[in-house]
């Protein structure tokens, strides 16, 4: 089933094609008119009764023939001619009496015809009449349609879902167990009402969906409303907001109120964050017309009568920034995290992806289910349709295991760019900072396992060094930040070492600026610093900096000691970093080598290469 707010456009759409052709049919009705009248006028050419006479005793005229009701001759002469010639003469006057001779032309009666004559008359009297009507009528309709797009401002633009033929169900959303059985007590609710209404249980008013972007959040509230056969209206947070106050407010009392009509049913407003944010914070523009709409949603879920059904279920990424409000007992009652899937889930997730797809039968699906540890299941999808794409460029039959690897590393680390021409300088500096990346992460015990180098510009780097960790990680220690800060300085290290301290290029700039935000994160959010050790500070992302300065929760002299806890992890990383490649230095030059002999090396010849590098003893192991 179409969704409410497309089948509105549509209707508006077709009935202004109808205005819009009916106009058009009465100009050009009107043009023809004209032009028949111009037409008929340039081409008569009226004559003298007498000269007809004169001309047809001449022996000129073909035929004459005479119209009893308009009293009209109409003339054929002999010489064909584009003028069509007419004459008038008396009511019931001879034309033998006038002098005609009968013998020089055929003379041809038309007997009077009532009917043709009133119908010309009525048609003549009517046809203007209808124009002017035409007319008027198309201005009142477009007046109309105006009224109804002003009247239709405040309604809400959910779409609705219910009807289709093919409902997503829970057995068509992979992973997220425990997020599915959650919901599935919602299901029951809506199913089943009277069984939880006799042991005095309440329905719940409100289900938070919590979880990263891509993880699914759309496709579980769907599933619910296809596992409870129920109707399902949809509505982005942001679709209810404009410029006018009051507006957002009115979507809201409209979509509640067609949610009671069709109960029982789900709500279902995706992003809530764009109107669920904090009363009086600043944040998200704090203007009235969001806040009143955020009134009016708390309004809404608190007079929701017992007996209704109706459950609203939202979506977020940013919980943390919503109201109080929103979040008590009452409105939403319960909440639902909805994690990024792990190594069994991933695999379920391309199974389902690739199930519409001819997938060679040699493809292990489950290897890469594990190399894409902390891929969401839109990511997943992406590498699937990617795939499919590669092997049709391929002319492949089928999708095999290189389409695959290579729409994984599209999607991971973005396109390779042969086609960028690199001169032999910026291939040497790309292959010793990439293989600076490898060793110090190869050296270094706590660190992943190098996936693959590659000095191929690929998306906006000139060189990608790959780590991949061997299983999936809820949690990250100090010491494995720490030696990822190592290894992301490695490639700067290595340029510094070989071409000296100052001939150091730009290549390292997305590494510095992800080593610095790693250990700020360490020291500001996760109490990872030495002097600082267990303190967290604010450091909300979605304020100003402006405001973040003067609304933080520490004095100056604390902000100067994060400062110096993140140098010190900085400089930390790069001394770790300079140790190891200079005790490794031939092994450095070895990986070098092959780089530019091959530009793209996997993890088995990587550790093979590295095979007998050490870790030096001035580097501790924590």
């Amino acid at each position: 089933m179409n969704g409410q707010t497309i089948n509105n456009k549509r209707n508006n759409n077709r009935n202004n094609f109808k205005n819009l052709g009916f106009l058009i049919i009465i100009i050009l009705l009107g043009l023809a008119i004209l032009a028949s009248s111009s037409n008929t006028s340039s081409k008569v050419d009226v004559l003298p009764l007498s000269q007809v006479i004169s001309n047809a005793n001449a022996g000129d005229y073909k035929s004459i023939t005479v119209s009893a009701n308009s009293n009209k001759l109409l003339i054929i002469p002999k010489k064909p001619s584009s003028v069509t010639l007419e004459s008038y003469t008396a009511t019931n006057a001879s034309l033998k009496s006038l002098g005609l001779n009968y013998n020089k032309v055929d003379v041809i009666y038309k007997p009077q015809s009532s009917s043709s004559s009133i119908w010309l008359s009525i048609g003549e009297a009517i046809l203007p009449v209808l124009l002017i009507g035409g007319v008027i009528f198309f201005m009142l309709k477009s007046v109309q349609g105006q009224g109804n797009q002003a009247l239709n401002f405040g309604k809400s633009r959910a779409r609705l879902y219910g009807n289709e033929k093919d409902k997503v169900l829970f057995k068509d959303v992979a992973g997220a167990d425990e997020s599915k059985q959650d919901l599935e007590e919602v299901v029951q609710f809506l199913k089943y009402p009277k069984k939880y209404a006799s042991l005095g249980a309440k329905i719940p008013k409100g289900v938070l969906l919590i979880g990263p972007p891509g993880t699914g959040k759309t496709m579980l509230a769907r599933a619910t409303a296809g596992e409870a056969n129920v109707p399902f209206f949809s509505i982005s947070g942001s679709e209810f907001v404009e410029m006018f106050v009051g507006v957002g407010a009115s979507r809201v009392r409209d979509l509640f109120s067609k949610a009671k009509k069709n109960a029982p049913c789900i709500i279902f407003i995706d992003e809530i964050d764009a109107v669920g944010r904090k009363r009086g914070s600043g944040m998200g523009g704090g203007h009235d017309e969001r806040e009143q709409t955020l009134n009016q949603i708390l309004v809404e879920m608190d007079g929701f009568e017992q007996g209704q059904n109706v459950i609203v279920l939202a979506a977020t990424n940013r919980a943390d920034v919503l109201d109080s409000a929103l979040l008590r007992p009452g409105r939403f009652d319960r909440r639902v995290n909805i994690n990024l899937p792990d190594r069994k889930d991933r695999a379920a997730i391309l199974n389902i992806h690739f199930k519409s797809k001819p997938l060679a039968k040699d493809f292990d699906v489950d290897a890469l289910a594990a190399k894409t540890a902390g891929f969401s299941g839109a990511d997943l999808a992406n590498i699937t349709n990617e795939a499919a794409i590669i092997a049709a460029r391929n002319s492949h039959s089928q999708i095999l295991s290189s389409d695959v690897t290579e729409a994984f590393e599209r999607v991971a680390i973005g396109p390779e760019r042969k086609n960028k021409v690199m001169s032999d300088l910026d291939k040497k500096v790309t292959a010793y900072h990439e293989a600076g990346h490898a060793l110090v992460g190869h050296v270094l015990p706590d660190s992943d396992p190098v996936h693959k180098i590659t000095i191929i510009p690929r998306g906006g780097t000139g060189g990608v060094t790959w780590f991949i960790p061997p299983e999936d990680r809820i949690f990250s220690s100090i010491v494995q930040l720490k030696d990822i800060l190592a290894r992301g300085l490695g490639g700067r290290i290595a340029e510094e070492i070989i071409f000296g301290k100052n001939k150091v290029t730009t290549g390292a700039s997305s590494d510095l600026q992800g080593a610095a935000e790693l250990a700020r994160d360490m020291v500001v959010n996760q109490g990872m610093g030495d002097k600082l050790r267990n303190q967290v500070f604010k450091n909300d992302e979605s304020v100003t900096m402006d405001k973040l300065i003067h609304d933080r929760d520490y004095s100056d002299s604390t902000a100067k000691i994060i400062d110096e806890e993140i140098e010190n992890l900085i400089n930390e990383a790069a001394n770790r970093a300079r140790s190891i490649i200079k005790t490794n230095l031939s092994y450095l030059e070895k990986l070098k080598d092959v780089l530019l002999e091959k530009e793209t090396i996997d993890s088995e010849e990587v550790a093979k290469i590295l095979s007998g590098s050490k870790l030096p003893k001035t580097v501790t192991l924590y």
